[in-house]
């Protein structure tokens, strides 16, 4: 497996990880009204934007991403039959973020971050999706 810059061909691809992923960590938090806008169509025209900022882990095809804005972990997804190989641990090692953000009650990914040793810096609440919802924020140390 590579961490390489992501290409205007693995968009598709990374679509697919994305929406996969949402349905299974955020059900329960988003809902499934919501999490029916976070479609493949949805992170197709978000990642053809942010291509510039885009990783992906690639095992002969993609299994994982992230995304970072300034320093800031925006996203960093494993596709579903990838997750335990190691995938989130090369992403996060290999993305250049010193902070990042998740819903508080995602404690799959914070047992993950809490493990790379990231450390929780706050706790609060703002919208998303058309509600106000609770988030945590880390910060790498």
């Amino acid at each position: 497996m590579i961490v390489r810059a992501a290409r205007e061909g693995d968009i598709a691809a990374t679509a697919a990880v994305a929406a996969a992923s949402y349905a299974g960590a955020f059900g329960e938090i988003l809902g499934a009204e919501i999490l029916a806008g976070y479609d493949e169509a949805f992170f197709v025209r978000r990642f053809t934007e942010a291509l510039d900022r885009l990783r992906v882990a690639d095992d002969g095809g993609v299994v994982g991403f992230s995304l970072v804005t300034d320093r800031h972990l925006d996203m960093l997804f494993i596709a579903p039959g990838a997750q335990g190989r190691g995938v989130g641990e090369a992403l996060l090692s290999d993305a250049d973020a010193r902070s990042l953000e998740c819903f508080r009650d995602n404690h799959l990914a914070r047992r993950f971050y809490e493990g790379q040793g990231w450390r929780l810096a706050a706790e609060y609440a703002r919208e998303f999706a058309g509600a106000v919802r609770e988030f945590v924020r880390y910060r790498k140390i």
